[in-house]
């Protein structure tokens, strides 16, 4: 008995985690308002399909992706929200960047479930 009330609450907490996807555009080196803070909850799996008008490398810190962005397509970012907390994303190498003193481009707040 105690064995099937363990499975059905590891069944219960892994149902509750979400597939989100989220379109950011990037233009002139800023992300719309409305993307700057991006929520999700602990154990979500998460994929940020970006977009720019110009190349740059893009860093989540904590979880430690980073990517080229290209100008002409789609980059995807795509990680399962297992550290919870406020994980900046920057441009790398741009002055102005979070690294320089800077604003993050955008933030990931992970939130426990």
């Amino acid at each position: 008995m105690l064995r099937l009330v363990a499975l059905l609450l590891i069944l219960a907490g892994s149902a509750s985690a979400a597939e989100l996807t989220f379109d950011i555009r990037i233009e002139g080196g800023r992300v719309h308002d409305t993307m700057q803070l991006i929520g999700v909850h602990e154990g979500d799996s998460v994929k940020l399909r970006w977009t720019s008008d110009r190349p740059l490398t893009l860093h989540l810190h904590g979880y430690d992706i980073e990517k080229r962005v290209a100008g002409d397509g789609v980059t995807e970012f795509s990680f399962t929200a297992n550290a919870t907390g406020r994980f900046p994303i920057e441009i790398h190498g741009a002055a102005g960047s979070a690294a320089h003193g800077g604003a993050p481009l955008a933030v990931i707040e992970v939130y426990p479930r």
